[in-house]
């Protein structure tokens, strides 16, 4: 039996420009950060003595006798990617996450990378944090062919606040952000989370936007000097409330990326949000529902809180260590 643990993912700046489409011709940054909330992956090897010979625990029960006979795409790509097929034994697959799937937290990506992880352990192998990014890139991008950019899986792979960067060769580089405990704390104290009850595929929202790049590079442009602007406002000593301020900016330029990053709905909730005392925000991920980010000065808070009810409230901290075998019993 093996466990492990793979954070999601909160994107600051920069969303988009992580797309293979954009940065291999302009290259790409974006500053993002890992959370404590989690994906949590159970693998365990299923002797002969079943009817089947893989067991898929999701939020449905897949009882199959191959791996080509998985409906789950990433739980299928991921077992023919590592050869599961030339195991002597079968798997028993569960999943477990601390949040909703389909809300712009990066929780297909973590899935992907949990069960890369712990399949790798089951065959002996220590990935590392570098190639279970690449693994899970190639396996979402290339075999699955899902429109994702490239951040969620360096983030929830790697862990900790991250300023990446895509050249146009498509490497990647991954720096840690490095704050001051003091500078920490009060960037972490002014973070909220609100779920806005819409659940969408983060994919039909990304086809819009991919489609639309070639005429968003004005947009793209300024996101991607916003990743810049925030390093420097949460590395200074100036008022850490200018940060959100720069997420009120990003906000209204992610909107102008495609007709379907935001809806009337949602800029109701951002809007009273702002109203409350705010400092800015944002819609998580591709856009058009899921997670909603806010940055405020503590002592607004619960008027924040008040007058978003009843939308779920979570409490989120930053996270450090990116995807780890927790558990192992061979």
């Amino acid at each position: 039996m093996i466990i492990t643990r793979t954070p999601f993912r909160i994107s600051f700046f920069g969303g988009g420009t992580d797309y293979p489409d954009w940065y291999q011709e302009h290259g790409g940054a974006v500053l993002a950060t890992s959370i404590d909330k989690y994906c949590y992956i159970s693998c365990r090897r299923l002797r002969p003595f079943f009817k089947h010979r893989h067991r898929i625990v999701y939020s449905k029960i897949e009882l199959v006798s191959g791996v080509d006979e998985i409906l789950h795409p990433t739980a299928r790509e991921v077992m023919r990617y590592l050869n599961v097929n030339d195991m002597d034994d079968g798997l028993e697959i569960h999943h477990d996450g601390d949040l909703p799937a389909r809300s712009g937290i990066g929780t297909s990506s973590a899935f992907t990378v949990g069960l890369l992880h712990a399949i790798y352990g089951l065959q002996g192998i220590m990935p590392s944090k570098k190639q279970l990014t690449q693994d899970a890139i190639h396996i979402e991008q290339d075999m699955i062919r899902d429109v994702v950019g490239a951040q969620d899986q360096a983030t929830t792979a790697h862990g900790g606040l991250c300023h990446i960067t895509f050249s146009e060769t498509g490497d990647m580089t991954i720096r840690p952000v490095i704050l001051k405990l003091e500078r920490r704390a009060q960037f972490q104290s002014h973070l909220m989370l609100f779920h806005t009850d819409i659940y969408r595929t983060a994919s039909d929202v990304a086809q819009g936007i991919v489609d639309n790049l070639s005429q968003r590079s004005a947009q793209l442009n300024v996101l991607r000097e916003m990743v810049e602007e925030g390093l420097g406002i949460l590395t200074g000593t100036g008022d850490i409330g200018d940060f959100g301020k720069l997420l009120h900016e990003s906000w209204k330029v992610k909107r102008e990326l495609s007709d379907d990053v935001t809806t009337p709905y949602i800029d109701e909730i951002y809007e009273a949000m702002v109203e409350a005392g705010a400092l800015g925000g944002k819609i998580l991920g591709a856009g058009s529902g899921g997670f909603m980010l806010c940055f405020a000065r503590p002592e607004c808070h619960k008027t924040i809180r008040e007058r978003l009810a009843p939308l779920p409230f979570v409490p989120v901290s930053l996270e450090s260590h990116g995807s780890q075998v927790v558990f192992y019993n061979p």
